[in-house]
C-alpha cells in the first residue's frame, strides 16, 4: 500500500531552506551543511555519512532535530534497518502524535527483523500506533484520487498490515498464543500474502499443524504481487516440511494445494463482489469496462460504449487555475470536430472533495457533461492536473498531454485528434 512517502531530499530541502532560530545557527555552520547536502548527489548514503559527519562536528547543533528527521527519511531510502531503527524511533518518541504511516510502518518492521524480544517490546506500541494511525486516516474521505472502493481497499491493507506488525511484535516478546489471535485478526481483515504467512507462523510455533499447513498453502497460491521468488520458494518448502511430518510423504499435497488455489479465488471474487457495491470499476484491468459517473447524478457512461472513436478525455480539479485557462481552448477545438461523430470529448474531474463540484461547474456556466473520474485517474496513472488523454478508435492510449503550451495548445490537441481518428 502507498502511504504518501516523503523522499528524504525533499525533506531535507524544505528545512535547509527555512530560517533557522535567531543567532542559533551560525553562518559557518550553514554553510558547510548546505554543501554537505549539495555534494551528496541524490545519494541516501552519500547524504546520510555527510549529514553525520556535520552532526559528529557540530553535536550542540540547534539544527539536531530537522537533520535527524531528514535521516530517518534518508534512512528509508537506503534501506538502512539500524539507522531506521535509530534516527525513526528517536523521532517517533520526540513526535508522539506523528502518524506518519511509511514511517511507522518501516520503523517497526525494522525493529522486528530479529526475533529479539526486547526489540520486539519496542516494537508493539509502535505497531498498536500504527494501527491507531491506519483507522484514524481510514475514517477521511478518499485520498489521491482514489474511488471509495478503492480508498476501501487501501485502508483493509493498512489494517491487515498493522495487525501483521502487532502480532509478530507481541509473539516475540513472548506471548505466541496473543499473536495466533491477533494473526487471525489481520487474515480476516484481508486475506493476502502476509496475513495468511502470520497466521501459519504463530500455528507452526503452537504446533497446530493442520492450521499452520492451511495457511502456509493459502500464502503459495494467494494471487497477488508476490515479490521476491525465494520468498515464495520458502512457502513452499514449509509446507512441504510440515505436510510431511503430519502425512509421512508429500503425497496428497498437490490436491491440498489445488484445493488451497480454488478456496483463495473464491475468497477473492467474494471480496470483490462487496467492494463492487462501492465502486463497480475495482479490480478493473481494462479500461473499456470502466464506468464513470455524471456529476449531476443522472447516469454513467461506459467507456465500453465509444468503442469506434477517438475519445479526448480532459482531466482537471477545481482548484487547478491553468485548467480554467485551458477549458476555452478545448471547447474551440470540439467545434472544429463539431459534426465528426466519430469524435468524443469528455470533461473528468478529479477533485478529492465531490461536494464542490457541482456549485463550481454552474458558477461556470458549463453547458457539457461532466464526470467524475471513479478511479479513471488512477487506472491511467494521472500523476498532475491539467492532463488529457486521448484514445484511438480501438480504445488504446493514442496521446497524453501533461500540461499545455498556450499559444500552440489549440492545433497540438487538433492534431493528435486526428492521428487518434486514423487508427
Amino acid at each position: 500500500m502507498r502511504w504518501f512517502a516523503i523522499g528524504f531530499l525533499a525533506v531535507s530541502a524544505a528545512w535547509a531552506q527555512a530560517p533557522a532560530p535567531a543567532g542559533a545557527v551560525g553562518e559557518q555552520e550553514q554553510a558547510e551543511l548546505s554543501k554537505a547536502i549539495g555534494e551528496s548527489t541524490g545519494s541516501p548514503v552519500d547524504f546520510i555519512r555527510a549529514v553525520e559527519k556535520h552532526l559528529e562536528k557540530y553535536p550542540q547543533t540547534a539544527l539536531r532535530p530537522q537533520i535527524e528527521k531528514s535521516l530517518a527519511q534518508a534512512a528509508m531510502e537506503a534501506n538502512d534497518s539500524a539507522r531506521i531503527v535509530q534516527y525513526g524511533v528517536r523521532l517517533l518518541q520526540a513526535e508522539p502524535a506523528n502518524a506518519d504511516l511509511p514511517l511507522l510502518d518501516r520503523v517497526t518492521r525494522a525493529l522486528l527483523e530479529t526475533d529479539d524480544a526486547e526489540a520486539a517490546k519496542k516494537a508493539l506500541p509502535l505497531a498498536k500506533r500504527y494501527g491507531a494511525a491506519v483507522e484514524a486516516r481510514g475514517a477521511h474521505a478518499p485520498e489521491g484520487h482514489l474511488s471509495a472502493g478503492q480508498w476501501a481497499e487501501e485502508v483493509s491493507k493498512g489494517r491487515a498490515r498493522a495487525l501483521v506488525l502487532e502480532a509478530r511484535a507481541t509473539g516475540n516478546a513472548g506471548n505466541p498464543e496473543e499473536a495466533a489471535k491477533i494473526a487471525q485478526r489481520a487474515w480476516e481483515a484481508q486475506a493476502n500474502l502476509e496475513s495468511a504467512r502470520e497466521v501459519a507462523r504463530w500455528a507452526a510455533r503452537l504446533n497446530r499443524t493442520a492450521v499452520a499447513i492451511e495457511f502456509y498453502a493459502n500464502a503459495f497460491t494467494v494471487e497477488e504481487g508476490r515479490g521476491a521468488e525465494s520468498d515464495r520458494a520458502k512457502d513452499r518448502a514449509r509446507l512441504g516440511d510440515l505436510y510431511v511430518k503430519a502425512h509421512g510423504s508429500e503425497k496428497g499435497l498437490g490436491d491440498l494445494i489445488l484445493q488451497s488455489y480454488d478456496r483463495m479465488a473464491a475468497m477473492r471474487a467474494e471480496h470483490l463482489a462487496k467492494i463492487r457495491l462501492m465502486d463497480p470499476n475495482i479490480g478493473l484491468t481494462e479500461l473499456a469496462d470502466f464506468r464513470i459517473p455524471e456529476v449531476d447524478g443522472t447516469g454513467t457512461l461506459s467507456l465500453a460504449s465509444l468503442k469506434g472513436k477517438a475519445v479526448v478525455m480532459d482531466f482537471w480539479a477545481t482548484w487547478c487555475g491553468p485548467c480554467r485557462v485551458q477549458h476555452p481552448m478545448i471547447e474551440n477545438v470540439k467545434k472544429r470536430f463539431g459534426k465528426s461523430d466519430d469524435v468524443v470529448f469528455l470533461s473528468v474531474d478529479a477533485d478529492d472533495d465531490h461536494g464542490v463540484v457541482g456549485q463550481f461547474v454552474k458558477e461556470m456556466k458549463w453547458d457539457h457533461k461532466v464526470y467524475y473520474d471513479a478511479g479513471l485517474g488512477v487506472m491511467l496513472k494521472i500523476g498532475s492536473i491539467p492532463t488529457i488523454v486521448v484514445l484511438d478508435k480501438t480504445g488504446r492510449i493514442s496521446s497524453r498531454m501533461t500540461g499545455f503550451i498556450p499559444d500552440r495548445f489549440e492545433d497540438m490537441l487538433a492534431q493528435r485528434i486526428e492521428d487518434a481518428r486514423k487508427n
